[in-house]
This record gives structure tokens, C-alpha cells and sequence, in this order.
């Protein structure tokens, strides 16, 4: 029997038809409809079947953790769906000023190649013209409790920036911090997150981010490592995007979930698992990530600032003339947390002054000037919950240059 007519492995189709034929009385006999109402069921259904509408999937995978990949083709991806428009041509990002140094963490490579096979014996890795689209299912969008909490960065709440919200969107205190920041108008940054999987269990996410931030209402674009069971079904660290134009209000997903990012590059499963995972004591690895504003675009890099590592983009578009269509005001990283009856573990889960092989860390970090120059940083760290969640920023000769360590236990007092 060949892989791909194995009935174990959820074939596209059956996907669709299984999204078509749901009933919000068989999810609910099931014990997975929660609190949804049969109109919320619904609209769920309808976001989901939107989101695939038209689409032809020419291969699919599973990654290490059991998440499904549509392999689809660039122009029907939700971004470009129906648009007719062709994808913009990727620049390389402004170099940094010396020569940039190697030998710290091990560097984390592109997810997907085509020697790499799941366990069902299909190529980890989509034909030319096609990008990995992680599938998203109806279960996903019923644990989030709804089509706009599915699309926030914290389902049941709004999401946050660490320093630039609202002062009411603090209040609730869902979230904790160890970052660092400079306000200055930029065209994005650059850095490299060290990879951890702290333990979640039954909390709600851990993650180590960059965003680039300005104006009010606030818009971000944002990308990171994220670990968060509920959205994607597995303990270990993704790799996210998030954007928002609106303050986290009503605009804003994760990943491919919405028809915002534009992807152009193959070599990257958004919303896939990341690794390997760092030890304590013991190795360490690492991505490199950076955003650029270029032509109107926000371009995401991994694993270098050249026009091949860019993965895709954020339209200019999408923040209709506000703050974020021509340049941000604030650079920002670190880590973030968010509870649901303690905090969980943040970064390695050991404090900031551990320091190298035992604390996380984010290093050579710089951003993009608004005349197109890369500039060292010079970031002030922030640690509201210190008795939980610490940060330690320096500057060092490269490959560190200006860097940080962070993280820590969590716990169900964390003031």
C-alpha cells in the first residue's frame, strides 16, 4: 500500500468533507463543543471551509508533532486567493556594519527538505510553486471558543504589547514579561532566539518574540517561538507570526490563519514545529530572525538577512495608512506568558542570571534605520514579575554583540 493511500494519514479531502458534514450536536455528544452555541458552531464551520475555498492541494505531510501540511500552491494561498496579484520579488535587508561572528548555539535549520519523511513515508517538503499551510481544523477553532477569539493572540482575552497598550488591556494581568526595548522609528531588526520548550501543561502559551510596534491604535508585526498545546496540539516550540492593525481589536492572526501574510518561500513551515530543542547545561540552538520594511512590505527572514532567506511578507496594505505603512516607532524582544491558573515557565525556565547554556537568551541584536542602515540597539530590559520572570541585557564583542538573557519558573504568584 502506498503512504499516501494509508487510511490512518487525514488525507485533504477527507479533511474538507469532514468540515462540510459537522454537526454542532455530534461535536457536543462528543464533549468538544465546550460552551459554543449552534450559530458560533456555525460560523467556525463557514471560517474554516472560507479558508480552503477553491484551494488544490498537490501533497501533504505530518511534522514531528502530528500537525498537518497542505502543500499549496503561492497563488491560492488566503493571502493571494482570488487576487490575481503576483507576489512581490524578496530584497536583501541592510547588512550589519563588521564582520558578523559564528559559534554560539548551533543554527536551526529550515523545517522542510525533501530527504526528510513523516511517518507515513511523505516527503517533509512541498513541489516547486507551493507553499506548507498548516491545516487548520474545526476541533482548533472550538478550543479557541469562537472565530474572533481564534484569530487573537490570547483566545478569551486580548492580546497585549508588553509597554505600547492600552493601560486597560493591563489590567486583567493575563500577562507577564521579561523584555528589552528602544524607542526609535526603524524598518524592523534582527536577532537570534535561542529554542527552549518550557513546560506549559495546563497553562495557556510561553514564548520569545520580536515586535516592531508604533502608533494608536497600536499596530505590530511580531514572529517568534511559541509553545501553545491548545492551538497547535503539541508541547514543543513552533514557529509564529502574528500582526495587528488595530491594537489586537479586530485585525490580527496567527500565521497563515487569516488572508494577511503572503508566503513566498518553501523552505519554512509557519506554525511548525521548531527544533532541536536547547539543553540545560548542554547545547544550544538557535534561529535567526529579522523583519525589514521594504517596497511597502514587511518582509520576514530566517536564517540570514539575503533575499533567499526571506520567507514572506506582511502587504503595507494591510495597516491602511496608519502607523506601520511607512515605518515603526518601537523595537522590542523577550519573552511573554499567559496564564490560566498559574504562569507557566518562561524561556529555559531558569532566571536571567543563570546566564549561558542555563537562561535564555536573544543575542546580536539591531534594527533597520529609516534611511536603510543596520544600527547596534540599545535596549532597556523591563521585568514587571521579577520574582518570576527576570532579564539581564548587555553588550558584548560579536557574535553577542548587544544581547540578553531571560526567563524563569512561573508560578501562581507572580507579582
Amino acid at each position: 500500500m502506498a503512504p499516501q493511500d494509508n487510511p490512518a494519514f487525514p488525507s485533504f479531502a477527507e479533511f474538507i468533507d469532514s468540515v462540510a458534514s459537522a454537526r454542532h450536536e455530534e461535536f457536543v455528544r462528543r464533549g468538544l463543543a465546550g460552551t459554543t452555541s449552534a450559530d458560533d458552531f456555525s460560523a467556525m464551520v463557514e471560517n474554516v471551509k472560507n479558508l480552503y475555498a477553491g484551494v488544490e492541494v498537490t501533497h501533504s505531510f505530518v511534522d514531528d508533532n502530528g500537525q498537518v501540511f497542505d502543500c499549496v500552491p503561492i497563488a491560492g494561498q488566503p493571502a493571494l486567493r482570488g487576487s490575481f496579484s503576483v507576489p512581490a520579488t524578496p530584497p536583501d535587508a541592510p547588512a550589519a556594519a563588521g564582520p558578523r561572528g559564528t559559534g554560539q548555539g548551533t543554527p536551526i535549520q529550515p523545517q522542510l527538505r525533501s530527504d526528510r519523511l513523516d511517518k507515513f513515508g511523505h516527503a517533509m517538503s512541498c513541489p516547486p510553486g507551493t507553499i506548507a499551510m498548516r491545516r487548520v481544523t474545526l476541533e482548533e477553532l472550538v478550543r479557541s471558543g469562537g472565530v474572533q477569539n481564534f484569530h487573537r493572540k490570547y483566545p478569551q482575552g486580548k492580546g497585549r504589547h508588553p509597554r505600547l497598550s492600552p493601560p486597560e488591556e493591563a489590567a486583567s494581568g493575563i500577562h507577564k514579561y521579561a523584555h528589552a526595548f528602544q524607542g526609535v522609528d526603524n524598518l524592523g531588526g534582527h536577532d537570534f532566539v535561542n529554542i527552549w520548550d518550557p513546560n506549559v501543561g495546563s497553562e495557556i502559551f510561553s514564548l520569545s518574540q520580536h515586535w516592531y510596534a508604533g502608533g494608536s491604535p497600536l499596530q505590530t508585526v511580531e514572529c517568534g517561538s511559541q509553545v501553545y498545546p491548545a492551538k497547535y496540539g503539541t508541547t514543543q516550540p513552533v514557529l509564529f507570526i502574528y500582526w495587528t492593525a488595530d491594537g489586537y481589536q479586530n485585525t490580527g492572526c496567527y500565521n497563515l490563519d487569516c488572508s494577511a501574510f503572503v508566503q513566498t518561500n518553501s523552505a519554512w513551515a509557519i506554525g511548525g514545529t521548531l527544533g532541536p530543542v536547547s539543553v540545560s547545561g548542554g547545547a544550544q540552538y538557535e534561529l535567526e530572525m529579522a523583519y525589514y520594511l521594504s517596497g511597502g512590505n514587511w518582509w520576514l527572514y530566517l536564517g540570514g538577512t539575503a533575499a533567499s532567506n526571506a520567507v514572506g511578507y506582511y502587504p503595507g496594505s494591510l495597516f491602511n495608512g496608519g502607523q506601520l505603512a511607512s515605518n515603526a516607532q518601537d523595537i522590542d524582544y523577550g519573552g511573554e506568558v499567559v496564564n490560566n491558573v498559574a504562569w507557566p515557565p518562561m524561556g529555559s525556565g531558569a532566571f536571567a542570571e543563570s546566564g549561558w547554556q542555563f537562561a535564555a537568551y536573544q543575542r546580536d541584536i539591531y534594527y533597520f534605520a529609516t534611511d536603510n542602515t543596520a544600527q547596534s540597539a540599545k535596549l532597556t530590559g523591563v521585568q514587571s514579575s521579577p520574582n518570576c520572570f527576570t532579564i539581564v541585557v548587555g553588550n558584548a564583542p560579536d557574535p553577542w554583540n548587544e544581547y540578553f538573557f531571560f526567563g524563569g519558573p512561573g508560578g501562581s504568584s507572580c507579582t
